[in-house]
């Protein structure tokens, strides 16, 4: 008897970061004016799939769910490596590069990765209970990050393992 093949998945990326000023300050003009360069290489990036938008704008900087001077994003790609090669080999990485004039530096996690099933798009309270996982129990199948990462494979024996409540 031969195994199912494994289901199409895609990978979930959420992030979070808190403002040094608000984003209607001239300091953090540099920033906003990377947005709409950035998102669009986002969206134009090979494997990309969905990004977190607010309903009538071009980005989720106004979402804030993890407080008044935290902004979000949330993204989902066919693979790891679409998601790193827009991370760090696009004009993503301007933005990486002065992250520390625009944002405060991290104490704790701020970036989580997870795989989801192909067309589900994840939502923000799924990506604060991802990040919120992997601060309190560390990297699992089930929330990790490029450092510390796991197969699709590897997330899917996981869920296997754990009972359904």
């Amino acid at each position: 008897m031969t195994s199912p093949a494994p289901a199409a998945v895609h990978l979930a990326e959420f992030n979070l970061a808190k403002l040094r000023h608000p984003l209607t300050d001239p300091r953090i003009a540099p920033f906003v004016e990377l947005l709409d360069p950035v998102n669009a290489a986002a969206d134009g990036a090979p494997g990309f799939v969905w990004r977190l938008v607010e309903e009538g704008e071009p980005d989720a900087t106004a979402l804030r769910p993890a407080g008044e001077d935290v902004i979000v994003t949330m993204s989902v790609w066919e693979t790891p490596e679409a998601l790193w090669e827009f991370t760090y080999r696009s004009g993503h990485l301007e933005a990486m590069r002065r992250r520390r004039e625009w944002f405060e530096r991290h104490v704790e996690a701020h970036l989580v990765l997870w795989w989801v099933p192909a067309g589900h798009l994840p939502t923000v309270d799924e990506g604060m209970e991802r990040l919120a996982d992997l601060q309190t129990s560390g990297p699992s199948p089930r929330a990790f990050t490029f450092t510390s990462s796991y197969t699709a494979a590897e997330a899917a024996e996981h869920l296997q393992a754990v009972p359904t409540p």
